[in-house]
């Protein structure tokens, strides 16, 4: 683990369970039965082109009661070229309805394969794409990857984003 932003890591401890508040804080340096990888060593994975990326930066929702009229445009997301987004996934608590959307998410990123690499990030400092890694693991998928630097870490080495748009919801 060579890269900068990741100085904090090793301050914070790997918690029990999930993290399910102040997602935005320190973050530990490992992850129980995955790999974590420094900005270098994601772009080297990336490079290679035999691991699915997996984006769970939450989606902020339309507010309801909007005046007519109102034009509601959502905040667009860039993120590493060819990730999969799946928002809300990396909460500590999951509904059944968005557990479900995360197996269907991981299913297509893999072609439906539990040993397919996988790399799960966020933002730098952010425990969504943790407890997403985490949640992987104990679903049985078995080279999962975190990327703790997240979209953060990525370009501050100045690497390519694209725009992304949410996996969608429903077949």
């Amino acid at each position: 683990m060579s890269g900068l932003p990741m100085v904090l890591l090793a301050q914070v401890a790997e918690p029990e369970g999930y993290r399910t508040q102040q997602y935005r804080a320190a973050v530990p340096s490992e992850l129980s039965g995955g790999t974590v990888l420094s900005a270098p060593e994601a772009e080297a994975v990336w490079r290679a082109g035999q691991a699915a990326f997996i984006d769970v930066l939450p989606r902020a929702p339309k507010p309801e009661n909007l005046p007519e009229g109102t034009i509601w445009r959502d905040k667009p997301r860039h993120s590493i070229p060819g990730a999969i987004w799946l928002p809300n996934t990396g909460y500590g608590e999951l509904a059944d309805v968005t557990l479900a959307y995360f197996l269907r998410g991981l299913a297509e990123a893999t072609g439906d394969d539990k040993n397919h690499p996988i790399v799960f990030f966020c933002l730098e400092e952010c425990w969504m794409s943790y407890n997403a890694a985490r949640r992987a693991l104990q679903l049985g998928f078995t080279a999962v990857s975190w990327f703790p630097d997240g979209t953060d870490g990525w370009t501050f080495l100045d690497l390519p984003t694209e725009r992304v748009y949410p996996f969608p919801e429903t077949d």
